[in-house]
């Protein structure tokens, strides 16, 4: 498989947002590196490579753009701590590395383009050709849970017995015999208004 250049996956994830911002390069540029530290060719053609997004925005797209790794495809996850970062896991060989940005990457920035016309102008040039080493800093990491729990079984699926709504991925939990989804049983992240509307039969 023939890798993309940074320039060829810059204009890739540009054309997703009709423009090209400092955190877009940031994301392609980690991704990238990501394939270099855990010797894989990115973008991947298959699912190997697992992503943990730290926020999301720009600099995710560009993580996807780099990798290969989709929502879509379940190899992509938001874990929102608010941090431009990711973690990186070859499930193959189980193997994960979390890589961020160096704190100084702004004054490297200043450093590298003193001329340019504002800082988002120099940041977005210096962010393409600062070495790895100041626009990063990685280390390998453990994973907290299990990647064969998070990925789950295909097929499987249960109903919830409160809501009756479907649960996939094995994520409902029980609760004194009961299967719950995780709103029913708390876990969730809204709270609802009204009962829910009638569902219309074919016509």
């Amino acid at each position: 498989m023939m890798l993309l250049t940074l320039d060829e996956l810059l204009e890739k994830t540009a054309a997703l947002h009709n423009h090209l911002c400092p955190r877009q390069v940031i994301g392609v540029r980690m991704g990238m590196l990501a394939g270099e530290l855990l010797e894989l060719d990115l973008p991947q053609p298959n699912k190997r490579l697992l992503t943990f997004l730290e926020t999301d925005g720009c600099f995710a797209d560009g993580v996807a753009v780099a990798t290969g790794c989709w929502l879509g495809h379940r190899t992509l996850r938001l874990m929102d701590y608010g941090k431009v970062a990711a973690t990186f896991v070859d499930s193959k060989f189980d193997r994960a590395i979390r890589i961020g940005v160096h704190p100084d990457a702004r004054y490297s920035a200043r450093e590298a383009e003193p001329d340019a016309r504002s800082r988002w102008h120099g940041q977005l040039a210096a962010y393409q050709h600062l070495p790895a080493d100041q626009l990063f800093f990685w280390q390998p990491v453990h994973m907290r849970f299990s990647l064969e729990a998070l990925v789950s079984r295909p097929g499987v699926r249960v109903n919830c017995a409160h809501c009756g709504e479907e649960i996939i991925n094995e994520r409902e939990r029980i609760i004194n015999g009961e299967t719950l989804c995780q709103a029913c049983a708390g876990e969730g992240y809204y709270d609802t208004a009204a009962e829910p509307a009638a569902i219309a039969g074919p016509r």
